[in-house]
């Protein structure tokens, strides 16, 4: 039961994703940083499909995805033609590898330890729920602030 309900959340707040980075009516300002803002509407973008590709990609679904934390923190003015596209895979990413779950995989160790801290999977999944939240909110800020 738990399995289609985090396929269901996952698209729509991917799917709201998509919506925020659409919203920006001037693609600069996607970019854009000033003050304490330190991190963009974009970066904040790439960071959470490298994370959930990753984090979901990778380690749950064995997808040979290699990622480049760093890469997300520096890179600059991709188009949004460009982290649409991003979103669009991590979309599918996602998808796949939470549908082809089976209830036992919840409660296996996740792989990776967060924070030095061991897991169940089911855990871990949620905590990469509350994490795309968090960063969408910002996004979501970022946009609405930058006009």
């Amino acid at each position: 039961m738990y399995i289609p309900i985090m396929v269901d959340l996952f698209l729509r707040d991917i799917d709201k994703l998509a919506e925020e980075i659409s919203l920006y009516t001037d693609e600069n300002k996607i970019w854009k940083v000033e003050g304490k803002i330190l991190n963009s509407g974009g970066t904040l973008c790439l960071h959470l499909c490298g994370n959930l590709q990753h984090f979901i990609g990778a380690i749950i679904g064995k997808s040979g995805y290699e990622r480049n934390r760093d890469l997300e923190f520096s890179a600059r003015n991709v188009s949004k033609a460009d982290l649409l596209l991003e979103i669009a895979k991590t979309k599918a990413i996602v998808e796949t590898t939470i549908k082809n779950m089976h209830d036992v995989d919840l409660s296996q160790i996740y792989p990776v330890h967060k924070s030095g801290k061991e897991m169940n999977t089911a855990y871990m999944l949620q905590h990469l729920f509350g994490h795309l939240n968090y960063h969408l909110g910002q996004i979501n800020y970022h946009r609405r602030l930058v006009g």
